[in-house]
Order: structure tokens, then sequence, then C-alpha cells
């Protein structure tokens, strides 16, 4: 017994960061005391940069345990800022995307979660946009604002439900910093580096559960689908050690989700998608991660009444009235939601025709996606609001000859003919119909 009690009171002794690396390298696992000491040296800048990118990769080839990763999403959250909201007696749940072409399902859940009676706290990070982000798209709204003091954030979320802000320099700041080190180190990847950046930054929300869409395909950073199951089931897992109700999809993202690409043209989509309208695969997939929320809050206890309690909200208009209410909280003008006539159009609409007849065999999202960067980004960074492309011609449609596979949307004729590279190579044509893909490959829970 008094052999136990001494090992307990012993004094956590420092070892050097070589030492660290060479364990995780040769595939040794760090001890509780371990993460603590890496998070803290990363926070107090007294790990060099060489040495937190060669730790950086070690984990990437060697991976981590579900307990290693639970002890560095925890660590990484307690180093900065964690917001309370168990004063707000609703319950609380978040939503991460792992960014996608045409996801506005984000600008549609936060509302529909609040008029169904959820709080859903909602910061932006990089690792949520795949190249253009929520709030490019609600910026296209003038005057909205995307920063917003931890103060005026729980305020919003007490009196509206939602808000969408960018990321809050105090929450999570060792996840910023990782982040920043895995782009520069083609780190990105590590299942668990993702894992323990997700939950570090939702959990500081304040959020009691999580709700998980990762996305795989062409349009994603995750390209392979295994690879989307395995971060599904690695969030979840860790989310539940971490005592945090969670729930993935892992959903199709190998052509744009919608029928537009763009800021503006986004906007609008969802404003359609509020009013219980717009394009059957968005529908689909607003209904159930919208379901997989009102479930995890506990709202809604069978998949049926998830799904009616879902639908009513935005058939009512309930769920549109919280999105103008949000709009409203952030500065924003919500007469271009209650006319999208006002929205800025572009000077010139074009055509994208089809070279040859035949079936749209493949769609490459992400080619897409930079054709419209292209064409959309102006210099100080932000996206004119009236350029994207539309109508979108999905997988597995017919079309003719010259008959268009999108509408382009533009302003400055001087970035047409490289945008086009992009958006002419993201098809595939070929004469027999291909099967559709499954937008929802896997839950799980």
């Amino acid at each position: 017994m008094a052999q136990k009690s001494l090992l307990a009171s012993r004094k956590f002794i420092k070892p050097s960061f070589s030492y660290l690396i060479e364990k995780k390298r040769d595939g040794g696992e760090f001890s509780d005391e371990e993460i603590r000491f890496i998070v803290d040296s990363i926070l107090d800048k007294e790990m060099p940069e060489f040495q937190m990118a060669a730790l950086a990769m070690a984990i990437y080839f060697q991976g981590m345990s579900a307990q290693e990763t639970a002890v560095l999403a925890e660590e990484m959250m307690l180093s900065g800022e964690v917001i309370d909201l168990s004063k707000l007696t609703r319950p609380k749940i978040a939503k991460y995307s792992t960014g996608g072409v045409g996801d506005k399902t984000t600008l549609v859940l936060a509302p529909l979660a609040a008029a169904c009676g959820v709080i859903m706290p909602s910061m932006n990070g990089v690792d949520e946009n795949f190249v253009i982000s929520n709030l490019d798209k609600l910026s296209a709204i003038p005057k909205f604002k995307p920063n917003m003091e931890l103060k005026d954030f729980i305020k919003q979320l007490d009196e509206v439900g939602c808000a969408i802000v960018s990321q809050h320099p105090e929450i999570a700041p060792v996840d910023g910093i990782l982040y920043d080190l895995r782009q520069s180190t083609a780190t990105i990847p590590s299942l668990q580096l993702i894992t323990g950046s997700v939950l570090s930054k939702k959990l500081s929300e304040g959020a009691e559960g999580l709700v998980v869409d990762v996305k795989w395909g062409n349009g994603s950073y995750i390209k392979d689908v295994e690879q989307a199951k395995q971060l599904a089931r690695s969030i979840t897992r860790v989310g539940r050690s971490m005592k945090r109700r969670c729930v993935a999809l892992v959903t199709d993202m190998n052509q744009p989700l919608g029928d537009t690409v763009g800021t503006g043209l986004e906007l609008l989509e969802a404003v359609q998608l509020l009013k219980g309208e717009g394009p059957e695969d968005l529908q689909e997939l607003v209904l159930k991660l919208g379901m997989e929320i009102v479930r995890l809050a506990g709202v809604a206890g069978s998949t049926l009444s998830a799904k009616q309690t879902v639908q009513k909200h935005l058939k009512d208009g309930s769920a549109l009235d919280k999105f103008k209410e949000m709009i409203e909280a952030q500065g924003g003008d919500t007469a271009f939601i209650d006319d999208p006539e006002k929205m800025p159009t572009a000077k010139y609409v074009r055509k994208l025709p089809a070279p040859k007849r035949g079936y749209v065999h493949t769609i490459n999202a992400g080619q897409i996606a930079r054709g419209v960067q292209i064409l959309g980004q102006r210099k100080n960074g932000k996206y004119d609001p009236a350029v994207g492309v539309s109508e979108i011609k999905k997988v597995g449609t017919q079309v003719k000859q010259g008959e268009p596979l999108m509408m382009i949307h533009y302003n400055d004729e001087s970035k047409l003919d490289s945008a086009l590279e992009y958006l002419r190579s993201a098809y595939r044509l070929a004469p027999k119909r291909p099967n559709p893909p499954e937008l929802i490959v896997e839950r799980v829970a």
C-alpha cells in the first residue's frame, strides 16, 4: 500500500521533446501527463516548430489510441476559453462537417434546430471549408457580421437559439497552432489529429452533443470512403469517452450538393430549403441531419417524431423566421432574404454546353469549386456574391449535345477562360446511364 501511495505522489518528470518524438515514432503510447505537457509546451511556445513537425509526422504514421486522442482533445479544449452554456436550459447540440462543394446544410440546420427548441452554437473553423466557407456565403448579405465576442455569442444563443460566427481566437488556441502546422507538413489527414481538433473546438463552444457529417469524395479533403468511415467511428468513439453524445453520417461528395455553387447563389438555395423547397439531395441531407439533431437533443424520441418535427418547422416558416432573426442579430439586412430579387446578379450568364450526347457519368466537384473560386474571388480575398454556377446537371442525367451542363454567372470576362478549363474538365459523359451514388453511405452512433 505504502508503495502505491508513494508512486501516486511521485512528481511528473518532464521528458525531453526528442524523447517524446522517439516514443511515438517507435509506436509507444503517451501517458495523460505527457499529452498535457505537449499541449502546454505548444501553447507556451516552448516546443520548437521543427520538433512539433516531427511529432505531428510521428503521430500521422503511428496513430494514437482512443484514450490518447480523448486526452489530446480535452487538453486542447482546456488550452483556451470553454464557453459555459449551463445557464441556458434548452439542449445544446453542435454540428460539424468536413466541408464539401455546394454544402449549405449548416445555414439551414442552425435556424432549424433553434426553431425545434435546440440551441446550436456554430463557430466556423478553417477545416470546415472546402474552398468556399459558410461565412463567405452569409457575407453575401450586406452588413452581416461574422465576428463576435464570446459574451455576445452566448447572449445571441440565449435569445435566438443559434449563431454562425468565425472561430474565436480564444477557443482551443493550441488546435489553431497545430492546424497551421499540419497544413505545412502534409499531416492534415491524420484521423486522430482531426478527431482531437473537431472535439476540442466543438466542445469548447458549449455543446452537450455533436452531429458530424463526414464527407468523402472528390469534393472533400477525404478522398477514400473507408477513411471517412474510420473518421466517423473515431469521432463518435472518442466523443463518447469524453461523456458527450455523438452521431456521425458518412455522406457522398463526388458531385456538388444541390444545384448551385457560389456565395449569393448558395444563400438563395438555403432560403429555398428553409421554405421546405429546393433540390432533392439537399432536402434529404437536411432532413437526415436535422432528425439526428432533434433526437440527440431529446426533443424527439422516435425516428418518426423526429422526422415530423423537422418537416413541421420547415413547412410552417418558423425555421425561416429563425434564420432572419439570426441574420438581424448579426447586423445583416433581411430584406435580401424576403426579396431574393434584391440579391446582386451577374453581368453575364452563359451555359457550359455538353460536348456530346450521353449521360453524366462522373463530376469532379473539386474542379467546379476551383472554377467558381477563380471567377468570384476579389483582390481583398472576399467573394463576389453574384458569381457562381447554377442548374448543375447531376450524375445519371441524360444530356443532348450542346445542352447546358450548368449555367455560369460571372462579372469579369478576363477570368472566364481559366475558370472554364476547370468547369469543363469536371464532367465526364458516357453512353450508358450510371448508378447515381448513395448520398448517405453509413450512420455511425
